[in-house]
């Protein structure tokens, strides 16, 4: 009796993973993404994105905790060395603490910012015929679309799609990028470098290193722009936007839009970032956490679904993840003594992103792998 009911569990349980792999490859194969589910018309969400319940938890901070998102102003940087040492001090401390700040009059026009948005929205709104010659998995393309990278891996789909543009070092000809964004891609990216190579030195200097030190190991070498779609949801209690995880690069530079829903981790609470017009949001990834021994921080961040949308956001990686390179990244030997001995081993950036790419977003940090 007892082996029968073991043999009827496991059925059940096969036939269930068959359903699941069933329902994956019928929604990957549509190419139209979680955008095509809600232009049919769908009221509830297929199975495939209910999320466990253990990822649902959106318990508001309680009313006597006050959190205040760390801001950073950008505009003396250059022109007054005692201001830049302030603004140093500053970005030191949200490294170090909440692994995530946002930056204000950070030198990128309003405008440019706006058609970014705008030029996103165009991507996954043009005619699906255009949209879905872009949408593949190989993850070794300079150009793609489609609705979550981790899509057979992650125990569910997030409510969200993905086009990605692998801008640096070398960047795709213009002829390969879609037309609805192709201008702003490029206009973009020149902005979001030359605000990355800033950032890297602020970093740099708030480790009580060179200003030059992160883009002499190539941390600012590669820039992979990822602009996110995430449609209304009729059942945004049951599933996220995107699961809780940390970021693969070196540093994250986020555009979002007037929505919210993103949160980050911060002393046990999920706190709102709040969307402010003109800031750009800066997080600390797991290799730069990684190679500052654990200075920095990599914070747990999330997105939840929502019945209002879309919600559009570019992420702008930093990372040289696209060159397959035998480089190793341990680490700054400069940071280490017999008290800060080194808690990670050496690795390549291309040995790390597939090892995050195999796990998925799972919840789990992809540091811990890595951990001597």
């Amino acid at each position: 009796m007892a082996a029968n009911s073991t043999s009827e569990t496991q059925a059940t349980m096969e036939l269930n993973r068959y359903d699941r792999e069933s329902e994956l490859k019928a929604f990957d194969d549509t190419k139209a993404g979680v955008k095509g589910l809600v232009d049919a018309g769908i009221d509830r969400i297929p199975r495939i994105f209910y999320q466990p319940t253990d990822s649902l938890d959106k318990t508001p901070v309680p009313r006597d905790v006050q959190y205040t998102f760390p801001t950073v102003d950008l505009q003396e940087v250059d022109k007054d060395p005692i201001q830049r040492k302030e603004i140093v001090e500053r970005v030191r401390k949200a490294s170090e603490t909440w692994g995530f700040f946002q930056v204000i009059n950070h030198g990128i026009p309003v405008s440019i910012l706006e058609e970014m948005k705008e030029g996103v929205r165009r991507f996954f709104e043009q005619d699906f015929e255009l949209k879905k010659e872009f949408y593949t998995r190989d993850i070794t393309k300079m150009v793609g679309y489609n609705s979550n990278f981790d899509l057979y891996s992650a125990p569910a789909a997030n409510w969200r799609d993905t086009v990605l543009f692998n801008m640096a070092p070398n960047p795709p000809k213009p002829e390969e990028m879609p037309a609805a964004c192709r201008d702003i891609v490029m206009e973009y990216t020149k902005s979001v470098m030359k605000l990355g190579h800033l950032l890297f030195e602020l970093l740099s200097e708030a480790l009580g290193l060179n200003p030059n030190h992160l883009k002499g190991v190539d941390c600012a070498e590669g820039l992979m722009l990822l602009g996110h779609y995430y449609p209304a949801c009729p059942q945004p209690e049951l599933t996220m936007g995107a699961t809780e995880h940390a970021d693969d690069d070196f540093v994250t530079v986020l555009l979002q839009d007037h929505i919210g829903g993103l949160q980050v981790r911060y002393q046990n609470h999920w706190i709102d970032v709040p969307p402010s017009p003109g800031a750009l949001v800066i997080n600390i990834g797991d290799l730069l956490q990684l190679i500052s021994n654990d200075k920095f921080i990599s914070a747990e961040h999330r997105v939840l679904a929502n019945r209002v949308g879309p919600r559009i956001s570019v992420a702008s990686f930093f990372s040289p993840k696209r060159q397959p390179s035998s480089k190793l990244y341990g680490p700054i030997k400069e940071l280490l003594s017999e008290e800060n001995p080194p808690k990670y081993r050496e690795t390549t950036v291309r040995d790390f992103v597939l090892h995050l790419h195999k796990k998925g977003l799972d919840g789990t940090s992809a540091l811990e792998h890595f951990k001597l």
